[in-house]
């Protein structure tokens, strides 16, 4: 048998092996609804029938179907546009910066969104080191349009049947609400996908260039406390993620935001079991109204001059 007949009998066989311990975690009767059929699942969990990841797959898909578009879009406020008239500096700007490899080109507002720029697709005109047959119209896709209300579960199939990657979300008086990717949908199923953009330095707290740090959910308390100056607790959590979570008091989605003590923090990024990162900006202190009214030394020298 060839090396490549083996991986095939392999694979197969390890399909089945999953497939028959789905078969026997179900075979102590048909679920009711969906919620026994979760309490089924997470029991054959806990008899090693299936492991911790593919419970948490199964989950997701489960859940997937339950959220719709506005759950999980990027906001009209954070989407990173370009401009249908740019030149090749103006468009290259955003999309180095960003790190992202698709973008919504733009007319005279957001809300005239005419197409999608594929950031490779101007990699021929870099070539050329020049942008004199840059021309937008015939270098930009058209636009996936869904509304804010579609579900995750039917935009999948929208993507997957259109070939596209990215929608413009539209509210429902036909407005830019946002924009959701196919991978937004698919880390609600397998959690968070990181790519070579996203942050891999090995430290938990980064300076953000809009002012503020983007701080890793995981980042221990103690090392949060240490270099905010805070004292919040580490009694009940041990990541400054388990905290905000908490003080959400629920799962957050992406652009919540909470107040804890004097710093503020908007989840950047989330899925249907954790939070993965939070941008963290500090509150300006309020001015004390006894400072307001108090005279300055400067001008009270004077006042007392003219007397």
């Amino acid at each position: 048998m060839s090396g490549d007949d083996k991986k095939t009998e392999q694979a197969g066989s390890g399909q089945r092996g999953w497939l028959e311990r789905l078969g026997q975690a179900l075979s102590g009767g048909e679920p009711k609804d969906r919620e026994d059929l979760v309490d089924t699942l997470r029991d054959a969990q806990r008899r090693e029938l299936l492991d911790a990841d593919q419970l948490a797959m199964i989950e997701g898909v489960l859940h997937v179907s339950e959220l719709q578009v506005r759950d999980i879009m990027i906001p009209r406020s954070q989407m990173v546009v370009v401009r249908r008239d740019a030149d090749m500096s103006e468009l290259l700007a955003p999309v180095i910066e960003s790190g992202h490899s698709r973008f919504p080109v733009i007319g005279d507002s957001r809300d005239d969104v005419v197409g999608i720029l594929i950031a490779k697709d101007l990699l021929r005109f870099v070539a050329d080191d020049g942008d004199s047959r840059l021309k937008m119209r015939e270098l930009m896709r058209p636009a996936l349009f869904v509304p804010e209300s579609k579900r995750l579960d039917v935009l999948l199939t929208d993507f997957r049947s259109s070939r596209n990657h990215l929608a413009v979300v539209v509210d429902e008086y036909g407005g830019v609400a946002g924009i959701v990717t196919i991978e937004d949908v698919l880390e609600q199923i397998v959690g968070e996908i990181d790519d070579e953009h996203d942050y891999e330095d090995d430290r938990y707290i980064l300076s953000h260039r809009q002012g503020g740090s983007m701080v890793k959910a995981l980042t221990p308390i103690e090392d949060f406390n240490s270099h905010f100056e805070m004292d919040l607790s580490d009694d009940e959590f041990d990541t400054i993620g388990g905290l905000v979570a908490h003080r959400f008091g629920h799962l957050p989605k992406r652009g919540e935001v909470v107040t804890i003590g004097t710093l503020r923090f908007e989840v950047v990024r989330a899925d249907n079991r954790r939070i993965h990162l939070l941008l963290v900006r500090q509150i300006p202190a309020p001015m004390d109204p006894k400072q307001r009214e108090r005279p300055n030394a400067t001008d009270s020298k004077a006042d007392s001059n003219r007397h």
